[in-house]
């Protein structure tokens, strides 16, 4: 896996509430360079990148703090530096501060009358880019609406119908980039201030009155989602520096297998040593993985000296973990044969390590026992810890590491595998997370959520809290019911190829959210309000007659699950989990993942994840949004969570389909336009586009297969006068790009950014979203099944020797067909135009007309150009190779075109206008 972005500024070790955490050094900046989560400062002055003031940098000096659990060892002051330039970080240049005031007056009233302070500073763009960003904007509207009048007055093109089609494409297109571009008009930034939100709620003591937080993961497949990448999710969960005793993570094993079982077991083990280790050496990032992955790292702890003998040794002990996860495939199967020969039963159960079966999955499938049949687990894997620190001890032959100095305790951890019935449809992932709600909600009762797949891990230790910035703050903490982080990964390619990071959506376009209603929920790295996901009113909303719980029945028929949401209501609730072994609380655990249990409820549509659409995530956030509550967009650096990407591009192209697929059917089913009056008008704009997208590939893909008319017909126009028409072309396509450079300085962008961005929007609107569009005219129109979609298979952690190995694999499947034959086309109209410039004699004005065809074809194959780098495989680690073959396709296609001339005329002449030429015989072989 790949290691975590490096500080940029200089490392130090911050103290304070950072917990030693690897944080942008320098002092004083004005700028918004604490969009690194790793500080905030002070909102008086002073640096607001990572809390150092005035050049200080100090390390905590009590051990009592470490029972927090935020990694605080033993330190002294050092002695002050002169302050060091500020270095403003490429992704801040242009922003600036717009609530001067409000902090200013915060720190006046200190918090004071049970006011809180402000837990994020608010920044917008710069004039210098703001206002010529929307003029570029209205400029491109004007010449766009110009540009119609003018099309319409001249209805005059070679073929009328076509015309008709080239009008409505053009129209949509320019609907839609009007949709796309408003939602990004008043960009903001939020830059959580770490710093203060320690001082509000950590306690001198080391204990803190942050609230509770559930953590849930879902996984399905420990073959198709490798386990080994689960478990490092868990592992940097149980680390993250949040009060121990107020956080509790719950494992959703889908497929109900018990090698997750047993895996997680190891990993609960494992984490004895892992986790303090993470908090002795304030480690960054905390998924071991990824940490062992890097050779050397800047040290950011406080206990040097033994640091190089621990990490040998937490290096060998992660060896041996991933070895015996790797054995339970066989170990579990061997065991399972044992016992089974020992019982003499006809069937095959699987033996867990007590000697007794397996309630779940079987590895040969049986009655109650298989994929979609079997009984609802619940396994508590690790205790609630207690609020009382509990220090390890000197190195041992049981413990190898000295842990006195640091709290050894670990968060509550559970399994939980619901019961599956063949009878019901169990709703995937959405249907889950729904259980999931439902039993942390009778164990624990966090008024606060996040969530993550299975492949995604916390990179930034300090992530938990940045999002809780966002839920306290006293402004508009209390009507925010998510925060959103971006999705980073590892293991993409350095160029990003199938634009598997997508920087433009996630920097550019969630800002623009940022400065409306906030964030699109986009699935993983999204922390919740437990109420706002219960379809509960936020208090703006609320009316003098309101109440909680104004229908327990649409909750289901479990009281203790129905009279615990007022609890979760309050964030300073603080609940000391049951115990799950009583049998009245397995009762009704058992009773809350029952397949029956939502029958007669709104669990699907107006409480948990939307049901029965492939996009639950954008659609479960619109729902929010829709009743009333905003989110949060929060960036920060180090990234707060990385996880894989598939990085082949069939299951790329896969992984659009689903969601492009599920978007447009969310536009159908959900459609944005008709939510109510509290949502958002500019809200609704964003929504719309964000699911009508897939519509523009109708006529996109007509454009990109139209020049198959120049190979058999020659001249052709689909709007004349012809140069008129390039010409308002051009000017509209400068306009956009110049607007995208604009973006590409606010939003930190890279130019490559940008072009792969604009790049894979080609790919996909020719290789997926037709059929995203078939799917919804099947399922909607002709009321059938549409298009099943497969999920995304993730990638096994890959040696340095075979490192991007599955990016040069080719999986041939039909959605690769359309994007190859759009390629086909423009190489045969680049070639034909070759054999007819040679053979045909034409005008000045005939060249013009055809160079200004070439430049399109050639600007569309430079769009391709990555998936036609794919489906060459590992050819394409010599990307020159593709060069010399659409060199060789167009000589051969003009070759065909001249043999073609010759063999209708009988001889073959090089004509040239205006210098004669040379007749050859066709018995020459042309």
């Amino acid at each position: 896996m790949a290691p975590p972005q490096a500080p940029a500024n200089g490392a130090v070790v911050h103290g304070g509430s950072n917990g030693g955490v690897v944080v942008p050094g320098g002092g004083g900046t004005a700028a918004p360079s604490s969009e690194n989560g790793a500080g905030g400062g002070h909102h008086g002055g002073g640096s607001i990148d990572g809390g150092v003031v005035g050049g200080t940098t100090t390390v905590p000096s009590s051990v009592a703090a470490a029972a927090n659990g935020n990694g605080k060892q033993l330190g002294t002051r050092k002695r002050k530096k002169k302050p060091a330039p500020a270095v403003v970080s490429p992704m801040d240049k242009y922003w600036t501060p717009i609530d001067d005031k409000e902090a200013a007056e915060a720190v006046e009233d200190g918090g004071e009358d049970g006011r809180r302070p402000l837990l994020f500073r608010t920044y917008r763009v710069k004039g210098i880019l703001l206002h010529p960003y929307r003029l570029l904007t209205l400029l491109r509207l004007i010449a766009i609406i110009l540009f119609f009048i003018w099309r319409i007055r001249h209805p005059y093109a070679d073929g009328m119908w076509l015309w008709w089609i080239s009008i409505v494409g053009d129209f949509w297109f320019g609907v839609t980039w009007l949709l796309n571009q408003v939602a990004k008009l008043n960009p903001i930034k939020r830059v959580p201030d770490l710093t203060l939100l320690s001082q509000q709620f950590d306690l001198p003591d080391g204990n803190s009155n942050l609230p509770r937080l559930d953590v849930f993961i879902n996984t399905v497949d420990p073959i198709n989602e490798p386990m080994i990448y689960t478990m490092n999710s868990i592992l940097s969960i149980l680390a993250v520096d949040y009060p121990i005793d107020r956080t509790a993570t719950y494992l959703s094993d889908d497929g109900g297998s018990i090698i997750h079982y047993e895996g997680l077991l190891e990993t609960a083990n494992f984490a004895k040593l892992w986790v303090p280790f993470c908090r002795k050496h304030s480690i960054e990032p905390r998924a071991p993985e990824s940490y062992f992955s890097v050779k050397s790292r800047p040290y950011t702890g406080n206990v040097p000296d033994e640091f190089a003998d621990d990490h040998r040794c937490m290096s060998k002990e992660y060896d041996e973990f991933k070895v015996r996860l790797d054995a339970l495939f066989t170990k579990i199967p061997e065991r399972s044969d044992a016992y089974n020969a020992e019982a003499k039963e006809g069937v095959k159960a699987t033996w867990m390590a007590d000697g007794t079966q397996w309630p779940g999955t079987w590895f040969d499938p049986a009655e109650n026992h298989k994929k979609g049949q079997h009984a609802g687990i619940v396994k508590v894997m690790l205790n609630h810890p207690g609020d009382e620190p509990r220090f390890g001890g000197p190195a041992s032959a049981e413990t190898p590491l000295d842990f006195s100095a640091v709290d050894v305790r670990l968060p509550m951890l559970v399994y939980i595998s619901r019961e599956k019935n063949p009878s019901y449809d169990h709703q995937k992932k959405a249907g889950a997370m729904n259980v999931q709600l439902r039993v942390s909600a009778l164990l624990t009762n966090a008024p606060f959520i996040i969530n993550f797949d299975g492949d995604h891990y916390v990179n930034n230790s300090q992530a938990f809290r940045a999002a809780m910035c966002f839920m306290l703050d006293r402004r508009d903490g209390d009507n925010t019911a998510f925060v959103q982080f971006p999705q980073r990964f590892d293991d993409v390619d350095p160029t990003d190829r199938y634009c598997n990071h997508n920087r433009v959506f996630f920097d550019a376009t969630l800002l623009g959210l940022n400065g409306i209603q906030g964030p699109s929920y986009v699935g993983t790295g999204c922390m919740f309000r437990r109420i706002a996901v219960y379809g509960i009113d936020p208090p703006r909303w609320r009316t003098d007659a309101f109440k909680l719980v104004d229908n327990p029945n649409k909750y289901g028929n479990s009281m203790p699950f129905i009279n615990s949401i007022p609890s979760a209501a309050n964030q300073e609730w603080s609940m000391t989990s049951p115990p799950a072994h009583e049998e009245s609380v397995m009762e009704e655990l058992n009773n809350v993942m029952k397949c029956a249990y939502e029958d007669g409820t709104e669990f699907g549509k107006e409480i948990g994840w939307v049901y029965n659409i492939a996009t639950e995530d954008v659609v479960t956030g619109f729902r929010v949004h829709r009743t009333g509550w905003r989110s949060m967009y929060c960036r920060i650096e180090p990234d707060a969570f990385r996880g894989t990407a598939p990085i082949n591009l069939t299951e790329r192209l896969y992984q659009i389909l689903r969601w492009s697929g599920g978007s447009l059917e969310m536009f159908f089913s959900h459609c944005p336009l008709l939510a109510g009056r509290r949502l958002n008008f500019m809200q609704r704009i964003a929504y719309t586009n964000m699911t009508a997208y897939p519509i523009s590939s109708v006529f996109l893909v007509f454009y990109l297969l139209f020049p198959v008319i120049w190979i058999f017909r020659g001249e052709f126009y689909i709007q004349k006068p012809f140069p008129t028409y390039v010409l308002y072309l051009v000017i509209v396509i400068v306009m956009t790009e110049l607007i995208g450079m604009v973006e590409i300085k606010w939003a930190g962008l890279t130019l490559l950014d940008w072009i792969r961005n604009e790049q894979f929007y080609i790919i996909g609107a020719t290789a997926v979203y037709p059929l995203a569009t078939l799917h919804i005219v099947l399922k909607l129109v002709l009321r059938g099944n549409g298009v099943s979609f497969k999920l995304t298979a993730k990638q096994a952690t890959s040696t340095v020797n075979e490192k991007y190995a599955e990016m040069y694999v080719v999986q041939w499947a039909p959605l690769l067909i359309p994007t190859i034959v759009v390629i086909a086309v423009n190489v045969g109209a680049i070639g034909a135009a070759i054999g007819k410039a040679i053979v045909g004699g034409w005008s000045l004005l005939q060249m013009a007309d055809a160079s200004l065809g070439l430049v399109f074809n050639a600007w569309i194959l430079v769009l391709i150009y990555p998936f036609a780098l794919g489906i060459i495989g590992r050819w394409s680690k010599r990307p020159y190779i593709l060069f010399i073959l659409f060199m060789i396709g167009f000589v051969v296609v003009a070759a065909v075109v001249v043999a073609i001339h010759a063999a209708r005329t009988g001889s073959f002449r090089f004509h040239f206008r205006h210098s004669g030429g040379a007749s050859f015989p066709t018995s020459w072989g042309f």
